[in-house]
């Protein structure tokens, strides 16, 4: 016989299991242990996201930026697995083996100091550290640091992970976007995946395993830590259709009018001062001057990169869901920043790229962001992504180093503030463990040395305890793909090789012309000379190789191709196909010195 539960035990159980709740966070709260959640875009221009003046809906993200913090001054490396490598480590990238990506490393340069392209055994990991501190560590998304055994998440500090090895892969599928690699690389607890869900999408997917990795321990009293590295909006730029529906029509006007509309909204939102000039890039093509074809086709383009967008952002505010229903959302800090720039390469411009494309995708504006379908931006797109800096991904401009990064969660954080200081991706490590109570590693981990951090803790500037992070006199030295820059304070001394750049240094005030567009150097010649000095100080401190005559990223990810994908499988076929690879290389190489 069912009997009822007499009212007021009901009320007594209730209120006793609301308490246990409450106690429960804030046990959590009052311990200092927050939950961290780190969430990487690929790809990003700063002013993707909409509370970085972006017209792309983000509200999930815009959220915790009204939460928190965002900075108008943060910097990363200009592409992928460098940015990557000091995410994790805090470690310069020419001191933790990825001085350069592996799809752009130079063929002389393989196997020198810092230039293994992946992570080195001589750097800990941030996820180290936080397991060895009592924290459950996950990794779910793009990893692009290495698949040897000793170079997978497991070995990396990584509880649980499901990962994409490589620089990329195809959004709707296991499938490579370029001939980089003969097959593409997924692993799940460090063994190799051969086979995807029929339902897959690279944000879906990872957002869906990273709440099963936190959902596995959801009554440990441990706090956790949860690295989302997504693949939006890397290329091939790819997203639900229902997501692209809602953009047509937006980017009708060109890439220009985007452009301007992007920097007067950045000065609008107090992300740059009043008055910064906007830069103006040769690599953007005159709209006006393309066919109504040609511009129906542009426009798509970026109808589908928007929809890529939001279609991630979508997929954190899943991930907010859960948090909140799980009462674990008020006790976890979020981070979310960009590895790089917008992707302005067009793999069809090169002719191997174009080749092997037309054999694994369709290209036509009907399909563009579908599965099978492959769509990129290029520069003119990428230009807007940029807005109001200049250049993009491989480039050492503002536009290819300088990124969103938001931070939300902390007690006594400011909501929706600011910060101008010029701040970088070293400096993220320092600031998880510093959340976490973990202390930095002393030179020695495990008993075996290791590179020290670099970065340095943004607490006391979250929590309104200073409004710097490095003293105005402190020079920062970088180096990707012979790009180069410093900064010392406000100034920034730039070098961009060609095709983009002149090769030539150049002298810059980021705090009144974050374009880059007035060159100081004879103005300031003294301090052009000092920092000069500085970047051969940091080229030397960190083994900084000089790149070969006529050195192109872009054109050096098809010569690798040549070298580490299709040389060996043509080897097999006999003299004409090492004849045709060798002529593929000879042309490459005679084109470059065509451009320079």
């Amino acid at each position: 016989m069912n009997k009822r539960m007499p009212l007021a035990k009901a009320l007594q159980l209730g209120f006793g299991l609301l308490f246990g709740v409450l106690a429960t966070q804030a046990g959590a709260a009052e311990n200092g242990r927050p939950n961290i959640v780190l969430l990487l875009a690929d790809d990003w221009g700063f002013s993707d996201v909409g509370a970085y003046g972006g017209e792309m809906a983000t509200p999930n993200l815009d959220m915790l930026a009204a939460r928190g913090m965002r900075f108008s001054n943060f910097h990363v490396t200009a592409s992928c697995a460098p940015t990557r490598s000091i995410l994790m480590t805090g470690v310069d990238n020419h001191r933790s083996g990825v001085g350069n990506m592996p799809e752009t490393i130079p063929q002389s340069h393989i196997g020198q100091p810092g230039y293994l392209g992946v992570l080195d055994s001589n750097v800990v990991t941030v996820a180290s550290l936080l397991r060895d501190g009592g924290y459950h560590t996950y990794i779910s998304g793009k990893w692009h640091l290495g698949h040897e055994p000793w170079n997978l998440p497991p070995a990396r500090g990584f509880e649980r992970s499901v990962i994409q090895a490589d620089s990329g892969s195809d959004n709707w599928e296991m499938k490579q976007y370029l001939s980089l690699k003969p097959d593409v690389y997924w692993y799940e607890e460090g063994q190799r995946m051969h086979s995807l869900p029929d339902d897959f999408y690279s944000s879906t997917y990872f957002v869906s395993r990273a709440i099963e990795q936190i959902e596995s321990n959801r009554n440990s009293d441990q706090p956790f830590f949860s690295y989302i590295a997504f693949q939006a909006n890397h290329i091939p730029v790819q997203a639900p259709q229902h997501f692209i529906d809602k953009y047509r029509g937006h980017y009708d006007q060109g890439w220009t009018v985007l452009r301007q509309q992007r920097h007067a909204k950045a000065i609008e939102l107090g992300l740059i001062a009043p008055g910064s000039p906007i830069a103006s890039m040769h690599t953007t093509q005159d709209w006006d001057a393309l066919s109504a074809e040609d511009q129906a086709f542009q426009a798509r383009s970026m109808e589908v990169y928007a929809a890529m967008a939001e279609a991630m952002d979508h997929e954190v505010g899943r991930l907010i869901t859960y948090l909140k229903e799980t009462g674990k959302y008020d006790n976890t800090v979020f981070l979310f920043l960009s590895d790089n720039g917008a992707e302005a390469s067009d793999p069809y411009a090169q002719f191997l790229g174009r080749l092997w494309l037309k054999r694994h995708y369709v290209h036509t504006i009907d399909r563009l962001g579908s599965k099978g379908a492959y769509s990129l931006i290029g520069p003119s797109w990428a230009s807007a992504a940029a807005s109001p800096l200049n250049t993009y991904k491989f480039w050492a401009g503002e536009g290819g180093i300088r990124v969103p990064l938001i931070i939300a969660g902390i007690p006594g954080i400011s909501a929706n503030s600011i910060s101008p200081a010029l701040t970088r991706v070293a400096d993220i490590t320092p600031t998880l463990l510093a959340l976490a109570g973990v202390p930095q590693p002393d030179g020695t981990y495990q008993d075996k040395p290791v590179e020290p951090i670099i970065g340095r803790s943004l607490l006391p500037l979250l929590q309104g305890q200073a409004d710097k992070v490095y003293p105005a006199d402190q020079a920062l030295g970088y180096e990707l793909s012979g790009n180069a820059a410093v900064f010392r304070g406000n100034y920034k001394l730039l070098r961009n090789l060609p095709t983009v750049g002149d090769g030539q240094w150049h002298l810059y005030d980021l705090s009144n012309d974050p374009g880059e567009t007035n060159d100081l150097r004879e103005q300031l010649p003294e301090l052009f000379a000092q920092l000069q000095d500085d970047y051969a100080q940091y080229a030397s401190d960190n083994n900084v190789l000089p790149m070969p005559e006529g050195y192109d990223p872009i054109q050096q990810v098809f010569i690798n191709s040549l070298v580490n994908v299709y040389l060996p499988q043509l080897k097999r076929w006999g003299i004409p196909a090492l004849l045709l690879i060798v002529t593929g290389i000879y042309l490459l190489r005679r084109r470059r010195k065509q451009r320079n």
